[in-house]
């Protein structure tokens, strides 16, 4: 599978960690930075991200800052992506069974190497359920088609 990943200068060593270890796994990887701790703001490279996954340059991201949850605003402003912010591995199984989330969010300042690796690997490895969740994915991809329910 294709992959990419993206975070700002407080996750650049469990995005470090993260690249070798999806290597690991044998996937292929593209690292989009930053690529130093000079101070970078993380609205970049989540746009940078979702980007990549709207043009189809990668199946799957991984967004990651000091919380998680600025990379995660910014790569879901983009429709093509469908970024969930996870601390655990059945947060990332559940995003990817039920919401075909193409991008999971870590906060570096708040999870464990060994952790985030556990939710990689729980995200790389779920498949999307589809059935009865399909409809919902296709709301979340196109707003405009929503209804309001009762």
């Amino acid at each position: 599978m294709r992959i990419v990943i993206a975070s700002d200068h407080a996750a650049l060593a469990l995005k470090a960690a993260l690249v070798d270890y999806v290597r690991e796994l044998g996937h292929d990887i593209t690292d989009l930075g930053p690529h130093d701790e000079s101070s970078v703001d993380y609205p970049d490279y989540g746009y940078k991200l979702a980007t990549a996954i709207a043009d189809g340059d990668a199946e799957r991201g991984i967004a990651l800052c000091g919380s998680g949850i600025g990379i995660s605003i910014a790569v879901n402003r983009n429709t093509a992506a469908r970024a969930a912010l996870v601390s655990e591995p059945l947060s990332a199984q559940l995003a990817r069974e039920h919401n075909d989330a193409n991008v999971i969010a870590m906060g570096a300042r708040l999870i464990g190497i060994e952790m985030a690796k556990a939710c990689v690997d729980r995200f790389l490895s779920t498949e999307f359920g589809g059935d009865r969740h399909q409809r919902r994915v296709d709301k979340l991809s196109n707003p405009q088609n929503a209804k309001e329910s009762a």
